[in-house]
């Protein structure tokens, strides 16, 4: 997929979550999502701030590698709490709008950005279709915290590919960041898509194996629910082993819910 493809699927994924956050009144955004501790505008703040240090980075900003050292003395968690929360202590339509504003600004930024420009971020070095799928993962994922938050299914956006595929992308790296060996048998992922389309990845003989709904399987890789409660088939130890753990994006390594957690969450 090319850059451009690549910004198109993020606006889809941004554009559900505008809508549904645009259309409520400020005082909605105070209602609590299955994150501990954040609302709606801590979510919308999460996002603007992300968003703003992705444009450092691609920028080569000195502000992004001051804020690296801030995370180092704060730890990651408190470094992006405390992003989400001075960036939702501001008047919601204010955030609304810099939200907006700074993704257009990152945008326009990543489209112009040389195809193999090695961006210095949080993890390892990427290249400017990385970071979009990376900012596409991540949209998809808190906006699935708000529409749990709000009690309504989230829209099948043209994002669930992209978060499938950085998925088995980071197979290897959720094992690392626990300092887990990788098991050794390769797995193989079936998907299938809304619309019945499928996806594959791995051998197709391999024993270990990973089958099922694709939104399943990218809510699963995002922590955003538990393997039990969603359309998917595990065979194999390894494949278990990896579908507790996975963590399609970066940072220190987290844990998904409980089963049922989030199925209490998204009813209430």
């Amino acid at each position: 997929m090319d850059i451009t493809r690549a910004l198109a699927v993020l606006d889809d994924a941004a554009k559900v979550l505008d809508e549904a956050v645009g259309a409520l009144p400020p005082r909605r955004w105070l209602r609590p999502t299955p994150a501990r501790g954040w609302n709606i505008s801590h979510q919308i703040g999460h996002l603007a701030w992300s968003d703003a240090m992705a444009l450092q980075a691609l920028r080569q900003d000195p502000a992004f590698a001051q804020s690296v050292g801030r995370m180092e003395t704060d730890g990651a968690s408190g470094f992006v709490d405390r992003g989400a929360r001075e960036r939702a202590a501001v008047p919601v339509p204010q955030l609304l709008e810099e939200w907006r504003a700074g993704r257009e600004a990152l945008r326009e930024a990543l489209s112009r950005a040389a195809p193999k420009q090695r961006i210095t971020w949080l993890g390892p070095p990427v290249l400017p279709r990385t970071m979009v799928a990376a900012r596409t993962v991540e949209t998809w994922a808190h906006s699935l915290d708000v529409f749990d938050a709000l009690g309504e299914e989230l829209p099948d956006p043209a994002a669930l590919p992209t978060v499938a595929r950085m998925g088995i992308r980071t197979r290897e790296a959720s094992f690392r960041a626990r300092r887990i060996p990788l098991p050794e048998r390769p797995v193989r992922v079936e998907l299938e898509l809304p619309g019945g389309e499928k996806m594959a990845f791995g051998p197709e003989g391999a024993p270990e194996r990973v089958v099922g709904a694709a939104w399943g399987f990218a809510a699963v890789v995002t922590q955003r629910r538990n393997v039990a409660d969603v359309e998917l088939e595990v065979a194999g130890e390894g494949a278990a082993r990896w579908m507790r753990i996975a963590q399609a994006f970066g940072g220190v390594p987290t844990n998904g819910p409980r089963p049922g957690e989030r199925l209490a969450w998204h009813a209430h």
